[in-house]
Order: C-alpha cells, then structure tokens, then sequence
C-alpha cells in the first residue's frame, strides 16, 4: 500500500496520531501537500462520510476521522500556498446566537478545509453583524449556519437579512444545517441550501463554487 492510499485508509480508521506520522513522512519523502489532500485526506473523509449516510458509522466517529484530518492539516497549512488553500472558496462558518452546540459545525468546517475551502470559524453564538463582518472582510463566497433548538433557528433568518442590509447578500451562497434546519426551512427563509450531515455540507458547498 502507497502512502497516499495509508493516509486515506488512517483516516477511515480515525487513527490521528498515524494520520499525522504518514503525513510527516510523505512530504520528507517530497509528496506535494495539494496532492496529500486531493489524493489521501481528502478521499478517506469522503469514505467517512459515505459510512455515516449508510448508517455504518456515527457522529464519533466522524468526529474521529475530522479530528485525524486537522492533525494532518496543522502540518499543511503552513506549507501549502494561498491559492491552493482557496482554490474551492472561503466559506464564513458560525453556530447562531443563543446556541452553543458545535460538534456538527466543527466536522463541516474540518472537511470543507479537506475539501479546499478556506474556513473561517466564527464558533458558537454567533450574532448576525459578525457573519456580515467577516463575510466582508474575507470577500466570501458562502457562509454556513449551524443551530441545534428550534428557538435559535429562527436566527437563521436575522443572518440572511443582515446580508441583505449589507448589501451583499447576492455576492454570497447561504447554507444551513444541524437539528433545527431542514430543506425546507431554508426555502422558507430564502437560504441557498440545506446540509443534512457533514458530507451533505460539502457536497452543497462545491455545487455553488461549479456554477
């Protein structure tokens, strides 16, 4: 087995710390990091994600696989160039104000930064105005919204239209997800899309950056 095809099986199996040792290895050995990511982390999440739609894996062990692919990325972000860490958009990601569940939002922001996206985590209890600031400071491309109540989803509309008032909510895609969003809340309240898992995200957030 190469150490590209190590690398994605590492992160099937949620081993962090073997993730990062092959890591280490493969750019001694002079393997370019986008490669690392095109062809070793970022197929091994797209497994992970695949298993968990299929019900053979669970938010744990997505959990796991995400946390292995960080450890991987704190070795490449420094290395790889800012065009390649772009090369798929920045995407704004944020829990709402008033709701403080993360774990789902920090799998999406881990395997959109897999994917090529520039990530920029705002965290959890996130007011509008700090959506629209740094949607505009960063010039993204999207901005993704997570909420876990159903009282803190109604935020998700406060967002939307800030953008507005702003006057960029046209130059952005907006996405949502976690337990108190579904497709059809975001048609209602006039989103781009709906996530209904971390591989849902990701997949929604490379159709916006291809048309």
């Amino acid at each position: 087995m190469d150490l590209l095809e190590s690398i994605k099986e590492s992160i099937i199996d949620m081993d962090r710390e073997k993730v990062v040792e092959l890591t280490r290895k493969a750019l001694d050995e002079g393997i370019k990091p986008k490669k690392l990511v095109d062809e070793g982390l970022t197929p091994g999440m797209d497994v992970v994600g695949q298993e968990y739609e299929k019900g053979i894996k669970f938010i744990p062990e997505m959990f796991m696989s995400a946390e292995a692919l960080r450890g991987a990325m704190e070795l490449l972000r420094p290395i790889l160039t800012k065009s390649e860490l772009s090369r798929a958009g920045k995407v704004i990601m944020g829990t709402v104000e008033g709701d403080i569940h993360d774990i789902g939002l920090q799998i999406v922001s881990m395997m959109l930064e897999g994917a090529g996206f520039e990530v920029y985590d705002l965290g959890v209890d996130v007011p509008a105005e700090k959506f629209v600031e740094k949607a505009k400071q960063e010039k993204a491309d999207i901005v993704g919204m997570s909420a876990f109540l159903t009282t803190t989803g109604l935020r998700f509309s406060d967002v939307i239209e800030a953008l507005q008032e702003a006057g960029i909510r046209e130059k952005v895609k907006v996405m949502i997800g976690g337990a108190a969003a579904s497709g059809k809340y975001a048609e209602t309240i006039g989103a781009d899309g709906y996530g209904a898992n971390a591989s849902a995200a990701v997949r929604l957030a490379k159709s916006f950056i291809s048309k």
